[in-house]
């Protein structure tokens, strides 16, 4: 008799005040595993603030398995000109190393999707970094479609500021 290993119960939940320790600790982990961790500035206590403010400005869902959160997805309405429609905007998610290939991933994703659907959004989009070829063929998998067409524009700090004081 050929044993089949068994799934392992993950629970997923939004995030509610109480998790931002957490939640802080895996963006910590994803910011590691990009080798990003020097670009992590924020606190949970910003973080905390961010999604549990009487106009949460962004929000988050937990997974919770074997008595510990151990994975997230964070994400933020943004809107499309062209649909004339909200969208969903997913911003980070990030399983554990040791929990990845259990269908936690993609069980996350499908419930951010589903969220999207919910709230009549237009479209559900978020960013890859183009060295991670995992998580490529994974989201093409899911019926993702990789945009190389596009690029990312980005300001920040200083230039931020310098581009603030033209005006």
């Amino acid at each position: 008799m050929q044993h089949v290993p068994q799934r392992p119960s993950f629970t997923i939940r939004p995030a509610a005040r109480g998790d931002e320790h957490a939640l802080f600790a895996l963006i910590q982990a994803l910011a590691e595993y990009e080798k990003l961790s020097h670009a992590v500035t924020g606190s949970a206590e910003q973080l905390a603030r961010d999604l549990f403010e009487p106009s949460p400005r962004v929000e988050a869902m937990l997974v919770e398995a074997d008595g510990r959160v151990i994975a997230f997805a964070l994400y933020f309405h943004n809107y499309s000109t062209f649909l004339t429609k909200l969208g969903l905007y997913l911003e980070d998610i990030f399983v554990l190393p040791e929990y990845r290939g259990r269908g936690v991933g993609k069980a996350l994703l499908s419930r951010v999707a589903k969220v999207a659907c919910e709230r009549g959004c237009g479209r559900l989009e978020w960013s890859v970094l183009d060295w991670n070829v995992s998580a490529l063929g994974f989201y093409e998998s899911l019926g993702a479609s990789v945009l190389q067409e596009w690029r990312i524009c980005r300001i920040v700090g200083d230039q931020m500021k310098a581009l603030a004081e033209r005006v």
